[in-house]
This record gives structure tokens, C-alpha cells and sequence, in this order.
């Protein structure tokens, strides 16, 4: 039996949104809703259809397929079937001239077919207005936050070391895991919001694949399985004595994913550089919780960060050579990437509740990453860690 979003949250979150546009664009008079991830969010469900959401009267669900499955998963009070956005806009009074769209996850195309019977003249976006209203996470999401951050901690802390095995190669080490995260409770499936962005299990990487440079925007690298398909990991790389295990993953629990980082020292330690860097990011690591208050501005938080960095450490920190990521942390929630982010750019303050993975790490030739990552909630007291305390480098040997 699945657990369904109660009535009284989607209407929450419905109320919040139109709130959200109210502020920010006054003149609006209908959105129209076709991605999954905010189609979740507001109806309780996932299916193929658009959810219209009119200023001056109510919001309707259309549902192409499954009819069935969303009048039984979703307590949204408005539902109604259509073969095309045809039935829809016969069903809809409204032909406003500007109609607000997911324009970061809207395929043109599919854009095209609406306004065939939607015929405005002009789309704008309402992207930030719904990741906005997702920052900020009720108590029935931290829930499952919690729950998802739980199985997290439980898997990388303390049931990865005893599967590592010598001459493993990535991929089964990747595919172990992902055995163990299903069998805790673990959805199956990550989300990004970021276009074409894939990761099955996560970053996965012995010695120096950790360093290797990807497509993906992040401090880790990834060899992946091959050219065609760049995640898991290596078929061939395998583990050996004295090689740093690194593993940078997300777990979600009925759509909401906490992201974690964990890396293994394995038949020995790793060089006292690689010690060092690994010390030096924690100490990054614990005063950005330090600092994870409500009324923080996140590109505050990273120039007081990186102007406290000597420059020394500056070399291959948040990457590797050239290749480094701009920020120190990142929201999370039904997709892995959401805002706030911990970087430039980002100045409207943290609120009590905002779910926030942050990652300091550092490469080090001829080893690997190192660093730690967890997700924290936005507390008065700085940030609470819901995905485990571990400081990394754990011994297997």
C-alpha cells in the first residue's frame, strides 16, 4: 500500500504557489503544468496531462493517462479526463494572452500542441516561482527526508565497508549498493532538475576515477561504464589494496532524496596529503553548518567561505585542475539540484525548514577526492544533519 499526500498538504502547497505568483507576477491569470516533478508536488501524483492553475478560479488536473491510477493516488479536489488539450479547452473559460509554463522542462513541441488550443501570444516562465515554493519544506516532507536520510546513513556508513571487496570492479560495487539502498526503503530512481542530466546510482570511483573530468556540474568525476553511458561505473577498473573508495549518491523515499558523499580507505590509509585535504575540507564543512541559519544569504555564506580559504588549499578544491564546481552546497528535495544554492548569485536568505546537501572537497593526485557531503536541514542553530555524522575515510583493513 502506498502513502498518499494528504489533502490538507497539496492544498498547502497550492496556496503557497499562487501566494509565490502573486508577488512575483501580479498580471498572471493562468500556469500551465506538465513536468513531473511539480505535477508531484502539487497534485500528489504522476501522470501524463497538464494541471491548469487559474488566478480567479480554481485549478484543474487533466489527465490523459492514468485516469485511474490519479483518481486513486491523489487527493486533488479537481481531476477530469482528456484524449487531447482539445477537451481541455473545452472544458476551460480562460484564453488568456500570456500563459506561464515549466520553460526549463516544456519541449517546444509539446509546447506547440497546447497553444494549438491555448492560443496566446506569450509564454513566460514560472520555473523559479515553483522551486521557490520547494525550498522550503513542511514537516510532512522533512519526514521523509528523514526517512530517506536514515537509509542513506545506515547503507554508507556502516554497510558498505563489508561488501568492498578486492577485485570488485565499480560497476558491481555501484550495483551493490544499489541492492542494499532498495531493500532499506530506497525509491529506485534519482531526479535532477537539470536538463539531460543522468546518474543511475550516483558518482562511483576507485583511486583516481574520482577524478576523472564529466559532463556532470559537480566537484567528483565518474570513468562511467563507457563513452555511451558515463555513469555506474568501470566494468574493468578494478579495487585494489591502498586504493580511496569514493561514492557520492542520492537515496529518496517516496520522491524526496537526500545526497550524500562517503569515501573508504581500502587495505591501507591514504598518504598524509590526501589526510590533510581530507581534514581541511571538514573544516570547511563545519563552519558552513555553523553558518546554515535562517536569514543567511547563501552567496554570502560562499565568499566569506572561499575569502577564508588559504590559497595553498585552493588548488584542486570543489575539483580537480580547471575543472571545478562554483559552489559549496545545494538544495534538495524531489530533485537532487534544487535552490538554494551555496554560491554567487543566490541572495535571498535561508528559511527554517530548506533541506541543503553541502560538499566540500579536493582532489589529490594519484588518489582521489576527498571530502565528505551530507544533507542538512536549516535550523536557528546552524544546520542538523539528517543523513549521518560519519567524518569519512573509513578505515577497511
Amino acid at each position: 500500500m502506498h502513502d498518499y499526500v494528504p489533502a490538507s498538504e497539496l492544498q498547502g502547497r497550492m496556496n503557497r504557489f499562487r501566494a509565490r505568483m502573486d508577488i512575483d507576477h501580479p498580471e498572471w491569470e493562468m500556469v500551465a503544468i506538465f513536468g513531473k516533478i511539480n505535477l508531484y508536488y502539487l497534485t500528489g501524483t504522476i501522470q501524463d496531462g497538464v494541471l491548469l492553475v487559474e488566478r480567479d478560479r480554481g485549478a484543474v488536473f487533466w489527465v490523459r493517462r492514468s485516469l485511474e491510477r490519479a483518481m486513486e493516488e491523489s487527493c486533488f479536489p479537481d481531476i477530469r479526463p482528456m484524449r487531447s488539450f482539445r477537451d481541455a479547452a473545452l472544458g476551460t473559460a480562460v484564453r488568456p494572452h500570456r500563459i506561464f509554463m515549466e520553460t526549463e522542462v516544456v519541449p517546444l513541441a509539446l509546447a506547440e500542441r497546447f497553444r494549438k488550443h491555448f492560443p496566446c501570444t506569450e509564454v513566460r516562465s514560472m520555473d523559479l516561482q515553483a522551486a521557490r515554493v520547494r525550498s522550503i519544506k513542511s514537516p510532512y516532507e522533512l519526514a521523509l527526508l528523514e526517512k530517506a536520510g536514515e537509509i542513506h546513513r545506515v547503507v554508507l556508513e556502516e554497510e558498505v565497508p563489508g561488501i568492498l571487496k578486492e577485485g570488485m570492479s565499480e560497476a558491481e560495487f555501484g550495483v551493490a549498493v544499489y541492492s542494499l539502498m532498495v531493500e532499506r526503503g530506497h525509491q529506485g530512481i534519482v531526479r535532477f532538475g537539470r536538463f539531460n542530466t543522468e546518474i543511475e546510482v550516483g558518482q562511483i570511483g576507485f583511486g583516481e576515477s574520482s577524478l576523472y573530468p564529466t559532463c556532470f556540474d559537480g566537484p567528483g568525476g565518474c570513468y562511467g561504464a563507457c563513452p555511451g553511458a558515463p555513469v555506474l561505473g568501470s566494468q574493468t577498473r578494478r579495487l585494489r589494496q591502498g586504493d580511496l573508495v569514493f561514492i557520492d549518491n542520492s537515496c529518496g523515499v517516496n520522491g524526496y532524496q537526500t545526497d550524500k558523499t562517503m569515501n573508504y580507505m581500502f587495505g591501507r590509509p591514504v598518504p598524509e596529503e590526501a589526510f590533510e585535504a581530507h581534514r581541511g575540507c571538514m573544516e570547511v564543512l563545519d563552519e558552513l553548518v555553523r553558518l546554515l541559519k535562517p536569514g543567511a544569504i547563501p552567496s554570502a555564506l560562499y565568499t566569506t567561505i572561499m575569502e577564508s580559504i588559504e590559497p595553498g588549499f585552493m588548488e584542486h578544491f570543489m575539483g580537480f585542475g580547471e575543472r571545478r564546481a562554483s559552489f559549496l552546497g545545494h538544495g534538495t528535495g524531489l530533485v537532487v539540484d534544487e535552490i538554494p544554492v551555496i554560491a554567487m548569485g543566490f541572495d535571498d536568505p535561508l528559511e527554517e525548514g530548506m533541506a541543503i546537501a553541502l560538499e566540500p572537497k579536493k582532489g589529490v593526485p594519484g588518489v582521489g577526492l576527498v571530502g565528505l557531503e551530507n544533507t542538512y536541514v536549516v535550523t536557528p542553530g546552524g544546520g542538523r544533519s539528517i543523513t549521518g555524522r560519519s567524518r569519512g575515510l573509513i578505515p577497511v583493513y
